[in-house]
C-alpha cells in the first residue's frame, strides 16, 4: 500500500478533477460506497480471478469465539474489503433503487483492495475510477461510455489510443462453433483471457492441459487470431440481431471519435470478470502500450440482490496506471501556478492580505524569510513554483526558473 508525496498528490487529485469534470458534463453523478463488503456478497459475484485475492475480515468479539470452536475456517469471516467497485455498486443500487433516476448513470472513484504479491505495477490498495449506467439495456449507453471515457483520457493526456470491443455472446458463440460445450464456454474463455501474456502456444497448452481436444483448441486460435475474423464476419458466428447491432453500436462510437481515436473489433478479447454478459471494451495505450482502460455490460449482477434481471454497463479507467506513466513524464498538475508570499516574524498578517490579493490567478503559500533566501527559491523552483514575492517589496514579482546562482549569490 502507498504513500504519496505532496507533488505526487497534487497530480492524482489533478488527474480526478479532470476525469469527473467530463463524466459530469456528460450527466454522470458521483456516489460512494463502504470499503467493507459482505464476505458472501463478495464471494458470490462472479469476480474471476479476484476471489482468490480478497482482503477478508474475521468476526469480532463472541462471534469469532463461536466460529473458532467449530473448527470451520469459512465461518471465520463474514466481511471483506471491495475488491472492485462493481459490486458494490450492484449492491448499492438494489438498495437504493427507489430515490434513483432511471437510467442511473453513476461515477464512483475510490480506493480497492486485493491481495496481490506486491511488485511494479501491482498494489494492494489502489484507486479505481468507473463510470456506469444502470438500468438501460441500450447499446447507446455502450456508446456513450467509449465516448465519455476516450474523452476523459484524452484531457489526461495519454497521447494515441485504441478501443478495443468485442461482445461476450459472439465470443460463446465463436467457442461452441469450435466444438467445445456450451458448459465449456466461460473456462475456455478465461484461458483465452491469457492470450496476450502466454501467447498463441500456452493457450493450446493450456486448454489441452485441462482436457480439452488439441484439434478444438487449434480451431478456436485459427477463428479468433490467424483467418481475419473481421466485422464482416460476426454474422456467421452468431445471431444476426446481435451481430447487426454490434457492429451498429462500433459504427456510431467511431463517428463519435471525429478520427481522434480508433475503434475496432478484437474477437480474442475476453475480460476477466465472469459477470459480464454483453459487449466488453478496453483502450489500449499506442503510446505507453497496455492496457489503459476497460468494462463491458453486465446484466446479471444486480439481480444476485433482487431476484431480477436489471441491465448494467460499465467502464473503467486505469488510474493507476496512468499516473504511473503521467508520473514517470514528471507531469505536474494543470491547476493554477504556484506562488510564495516571503515574510518575516510578525508579519503574517500583511502576507495573508497580499497573498489574497493574488489569489485569483495563483495558488499562494506564505513562506517565512529565513537568512539563506537563496535555498528556499531554489526549493520552491524544484517543487514547481511559478513565481515569489518579498513583502517588503509587494510590486516585484520574481519569477522562479533562474535561480541556479541564487546560494552564490547570498
Amino acid at each position: 500500500m502507498n504513500e504519496f508525496l505532496p507533488d505526487e498528490v497534487e497530480l492524482r487529485d489533478s488527474m480526478t478533477e479532470k476525469i469527473v469534470e467530463i463524466y459530469r458534463s456528460f450527466g454522470f453523478t458521483k456516489i460512494t460506497t463502504p470499503a467493507l463488503e459482505s464476505i458472501e456478497n463478495l464471494d458470490n459475484s462472479d469476480g474471476g480471478d479476484n476471489l482468490r485475492l480478497i482482503f477478508r475480515v474475521l468476526k469480532r468479539g463472541k462471534k469469532l469465539e463461536d466460529a473458532i470452536e467449530k473448527g470451520e475456517p469459512s465461518e471465520l469471516s463474514d466481511l471483506g474489503l471491495r475488491y472492485d467497485l462493481t459490486l458494490p455498486l450492484a449492491r448499492y443500487w438494489a438498495n437504493n433503487r427507489a430515490r434513483l433516476p432511471d437510467p442511473f448513470k453513476c461515477i464512483q472513484i475510490d480506493r480497492a483492495y486485493r491481495a496481490e504479491r506486491p511488485q511494479k505495477g501491482r498494489s494492494r490498495e489502489f484507486v479505481q475510477c468507473d463510470v456506469d449506467v444502470i438500468g438501460s439495456d441500450s447499446l447507446d449507453s455502450e456508446v456513450e461510455l467509449i465516448t465519455v471515457t476516450a474523452r476523459a483520457l484524452t484531457a489526461l493526456g495519454i497521447g494515441a489510443f485504441t478501443v478495443r470491443v468485442n461482445d461476450r455472446r459472439i465470443l460463446r458463440d465463436v467457442i461452441k462453433s469450435c466444438g467445445f460445450g456450451e458448459c465449456d464456454c466461460s473456462t475456455v474463455a478465461v484461458t483465452v483471457d491469457k492470450l496476450d501474456k502466454i501467447g498463441e502456444d500456452g493457450v493450446k497448452d493450456e486448454l489441452v492441459g485441462k482436457g480439452y481436444p488439441a484439434e478444438c483448441a487449434e480451431k478456436l486460435l485459427d477463428t479468433l487470431c490467424r483467418c481475419g475474423f473481421t466485422e464482416d464476419d460476426i454474422g456467421t458466428h452468431t445471431d444476426p440481431g446481435v451481430a447487426c447491432a454490434f457492429c451498429d453500436m462500433i459504427r456510431r462510437a467511431r463517428e463519435l471519435s471525429g478520427g481522434e481515436y480508433d475503434v475496432v473489433f478484437d474477437p480474442s478479447l475476453v475480460r476477466g470478470q465472469g459477470y459480464y454478459t454483453g459487449a466488453v471494451f478496453e483502450v489500449e495505450s499506442r503510446e505507453f502500450g497496455g492496457t489503459v482502460a476497460g468494462g463491458g455490460r453486465y446484466d446479471g449482477l444486480i439481480g444476485k440482490f433482487i431476484g431480477e434481471n436489471i441491465p448494467a454497463v460499465g467502464f473503467s479507467i486505469g488510474f493507476e496506471r496512468i499516473y504511473s506513466i503521467l508520473k514517470a513524464e514528471n507531469r505536474r498538475a494543470g491547476a493554477k501556478k504556484k506562488a510564495a508570499v516571503f515574510y518575516d516574524d510578525g508579519e503574517v498578517v500583511g502576507a495573508t492580505k497580499l497573498a489574497d490579493g493574488m489569489r485569483g490567478e495563483y495558488d499562494v503559500t506564505l513562506v517565512k524569510r529565513k537568512k539563506k533566501v537563496g535555498k528556499q527559491l531554489a526549493a520552491l523552483e524544484e517543487r514547481g513554483f511559478a513565481c515569489a514575492v518579498f513583502l517588503d517589496n509587494p510590486d516585484e514579482i520574481k519569477p522562479l526558473g533562474q535561480n541556479k546562482n541564487n546560494e552564490k549569490e547570498d
